[in-house]
Parts: structure tokens; sequence; C-alpha cells
């Protein structure tokens, strides 16, 4: 036999077994899965993705939903009978779920995965009813059975599931809102209540601190956000949470501090070598002080007096180491409101 010829039967004989053993496998593989599909559902696993600490839904509601009255559980029937796309939008149908994964392991289980909404804040309208809001901007029905300890949004203008236009980008602008607080940790601890005004702005009470933070429209949420912080590192540190009743962070590239007598901060200088924010100092006395240095030197001139005889000027000075910060801001401030 010609070497030409051994080498086509060798090529042959290895194709053979290769086919063989691919048509050996697939019905092995076949008649596993007629196997599978011919055995019956021994139970159902659930597992719980998402924050832990909220308990509005838990396995138990699960297998409830997937149960239904009875008619539908799938423990004991053949696993070829069972609807696993139809189980899975009954599932996603509740508020509480935000997605669901159906699937039957070896031991002829059937596996559902539940990813359950985190809510990032709750929502109060003018009615007095409230829901719950997550990250997608989506609400969730309040529940008897637990309550979520999240920042609270108050006077949301109304109840429609359809929204006007004004309300929509009201509603945009307190959703990404309570993003960015519940990303934060310190935020997220401090930021108690948000009051949404009738002119459709927002106002801040925190949960350290008396005073009112005016925040203005949901815009520029981050760069506002760090301008109070360093309102509270630069000023409230060194004056008191308590010295301010309001802090408005509206305006552009600065923070106005009113006092809790009702005296509102002047607009602090301007410094060239600072790189983030200024912090501005003035005495509400003194003015007094410096008009009665110019007059008393006049009357001892005429008195042929020595001026520093009596009242140094360094005394004058003095209450400077007394003066509180007043308002926080960058340098070309602008007076524009977000």
């Amino acid at each position: 036999m010609q070497p030409k010829t051994k080498t086509a039967f060798k090529r042959i004989g290895r194709m053979l077994l290769w086919g063989g053993a691919l048509t050996g496998f697939s019905v092995l593989l076949v008649a596993a899965v007629n196997d599978r599909d011919n055995s019956k559902c021994k139970g159902i696993k659930v597992t719980m993705k998402g924050d832990g600490g909220n308990a509005f839904i838990d396995k138990k509601d699960i297998k409830a939903l997937i149960s239904g009255d009875g008619t539908q559980n799938p423990v004991g029937k053949t696993i070829s009978s069972i609807n696993i796309a139809i189980l899975e939008k009954t599932v996603e149908r509740d508020p509480w779920v935000r997605s669901a994964e159906l699937f039957f392991d070896n031991q002829q289980l059937l596996n559902v995965e539940v990813e359950q909404r985190d809510p990032l804040a709750r929502v109060f309208t003018f009615s007095g009813n409230s829901f719950y809001l997550d990250g997608d901007g989506e609400r969730i029905p309040v529940s008897d059975r637990f309550s979520a300890r999240v920042p609270v949004f108050t006077g949301f203008p109304t109840d429609a599931q359809q929204l006007r236009k004004e309300d929509s980008l009201l509603y945009l602008q307190m959703r990404d809102m309570a993003r960015f607080v519940s990303a934060d940790t310190f935020w997220n601890a401090q930021v108690e209540q948000i009051v949404i005004t009738g002119d459709r702005k927002f106002e801040i009470t925190p949960k350290f601190g008396n005073h009112v933070v005016v925040f203005g429209e949901g815009t520029d949420i981050e760069n506002k956000f760090a301008k109070l912080l360093i309102f509270y590192r630069e000023g409230l540190s060194k004056t008191g949470w308590n010295t301010y009743s309001r802090i408005n962070i509206a305006y552009q590239d600065e923070v106005i501090g009113t006092r809790r007598d009702g005296k509102s901060a002047p607009p602090p200088p301007m410094y060239k070598d600072s790189t983030v924010a200024d912090v501005a100092v003035d005495d509400d006395h003194a003015p007094a002080p410096v008009a009665a240095a110019t007059a008393k030197p006049k009357e001892k001139a005429k008195e042929n007096k020595p001026a520093a005889a009596k009242k140094p000027d360094a005394r004058k000075p003095a209450k400077a180491a007394a003066t509180k910060p007043k308002a926080v801001y960058k340098p070309n401030s602008n007076r524009n409101r977000n």
C-alpha cells in the first residue's frame, strides 16, 4: 500500500473517531436534558441582593409571589412544564424588586436571585402622602413592616404619577440630591430634612447645628455642598454651630451667613492667595471705635495734650481677636443664583 493511501486512511479513521465521540456526547447530553426536564422541582432557593438593612421584602415574600394561590407553585411539577419567564415577571412586578433571575440547578432546585430596590430618600407631598425614592428615580411605596432611615424631602407639590414638566424637573433635581447625599458618608449623616419651598427651591435642615441651609435650585449640587463643607470647617468650627441662623449657598462661588441676631454679613474681601475659598471676618462693633479714635485726638489738640497720653491706639485693634467668620467665597464671585 502506498504511503499516500495509508495517510488518507489514517485521516479517515481520526475523523470517524471524532465523529463517534461527538455523537456519543450529544446523545448523553440530550439524555441528561430529557432526564432533567422529566424530573420534578424539589424546592425553591431564594437569594436576596441589595442593602440587607432594608427589610421591606424577604425570602418568604418571594416564595409567596412564586407560589401565588398554590396553583402555580412549581414544587412537585416537572421542570419542562414550568415557565420560568412568567415566574420572573411575576416576581419583578413587586415594587420592591428591581430585578429577578430564575434558573434550575443540578439538584432540581429553582434558584431565585432577587435584587431589591434600595431607598435613598422619603418624599412627603403637600397632601401628606409619602413614598420612597430609589437611585433610578422610581417610586417605592411605604411599608408598614419597616421604615428606612434616609433623608426626608417635604413639600413635593403633587401625588400624580404623570408629572407636569415643572414637576418632572423638580423630581429629577430631588433624585440627584438624594443620590449625592446617600453616596457621601458625612452628608448622609448630617442631612435630616430637605424642604421644597413654594418657589421650587430647596432648604436643608441639618441634624447637627441650629441653622437652615438655603440651597437654592437643585443644580450644581457637588459644588454647593463643597462650599458648605468649607464653611463648616473654617467658620462654624471656630464661631460655634449656633452662631448663624441661615447659611446661604445658593449664590455662585460664595457662602453668606446670617447671624442669629438677624444681621447679614457684608460681602467679604478678596484674597489673591486663596486657592479654594476665603473666610471673611468682621466685627459688628468695629465702626464705633474707629469714629472715637478720629474724634478724640482733635479735642486733645486744643488742650495741647499728647494724643496718646490716656488712650493708646493699641487698645483699639484688640477686638480684632474676637472677630467672627461671616462668609466663605471664591475670588471673582458672582451674585447670580444657580
